[in-house]
């Protein structure tokens, strides 16, 4: 592959760049970002049966995004013209409104700068590209489909959710992972790890190198939490002798004892 048509990986800075959308004509990437997740995709042409259900797709789904921090964006090499007028057949035909900016890169430019252009699929059209950039406008996954297969919106959310919640809770997910289910536990690496982890019973071990785990119930304490002492207890057990008014106190200092039990850890 030519560096003209690079593709950017997992890990790499997401590109930014500037451009015209159905919803700016000033657009720039990271300032419309700002501290979001963002789904950005590409299609092969407007006015396709597969990319309008496609369109349609996000667009009712739109909302789960939202909730979750997510933008959307999409994108083809058509004119802003053409994207305009597809938005609004969509609306006028399919009584689905476009919630999200398309951009229009007419001369190629993002399209060739994502490595959404595969040559031997197509010279002209971009393929069914999916990058899904976090805050920090990192890549943290990227997704391509053939032209002639349309996507599942639904896998779509269900890894940018998956991405979210690894990066919360500091661990991963299994095959066929949805939100809700257990989430696996990072293995160990040593054999005092190893330990530990057998030791937590709120993990659900397969094997010491597979756990898993519920993160919607919290962590059981790691050790038992001792009762509570009543300051008030001792006093009533050791009453002053009444036959003795002058009797030292316990500390030796003319005054009662304030000890008191040590803190809970």
């Amino acid at each position: 592959m030519s560096e003209e048509y690079g593709l950017p990986r997992i890990g790499d800075p997401a590109p930014d760049f500037s451009a015209v959308t159905t919803q700016q004509t000033d657009f720039n990437f990271s300032v419309w970002q700002e501290q979001h997740w963002v789904v950005l995709f590409s299609h092969p042409a407007d006015f396709t049966p597969v990319c309008t259900t496609e369109l349609i797709a996000f667009a009712r789904e739109n909302e789960s995004f939202r909730k979750r921090q997510v933008k959307l964006i999409g994108l083809s090499v058509d004119s802003i013209h053409a994207h305009l007028a597809w938005v609004r057949n969509i609306q006028d035909k399919m009584n689905v409104s476009i919630p999200f900016p398309m951009i229009a890169d007419s001369d190629m430019k993002i399209a060739k700068l994502y490595g959404m252009i595969h040559p031997n699929a197509s010279s002209t059209a971009t393929v069914r590209a999916v990058f899904i950039i976090d805050p920090k406008r990192v890549i943290r996954a990227l997704v391509y489909y053939p032209l002639n297969a349309g996507r599942n919106v639904d896998e779509i959310l269900r890894l940018v959710t998956a991405l979210q919640t690894t990066q919360r809770f500091s661990c991963a997910t299994p095959a066929n992972w949805q939100e809700g289910d257990k989430v696996v536990v990072p293995p160990p690496k040593t054999l005092q790890e190893v330990e530990q982890s057998l030791a937590h019973a709120d993990y659900d071990h397969q094997d010491f190198y597979l756990a898993f785990k519920d993160i919607s119930k919290p962590p059981e304490p790691s050790v038992s939490t001792p009762p509570e002492t009543d300051p008030n207890a001792k006093k009533e057990e050791a009453p002053k002798s009444p036959e003795i008014p002058t009797a030292t106190p316990a500390d030796g200092n003319g005054a009662a004892s304030t000890e008191t039990a040590p803190p809970i850890s």
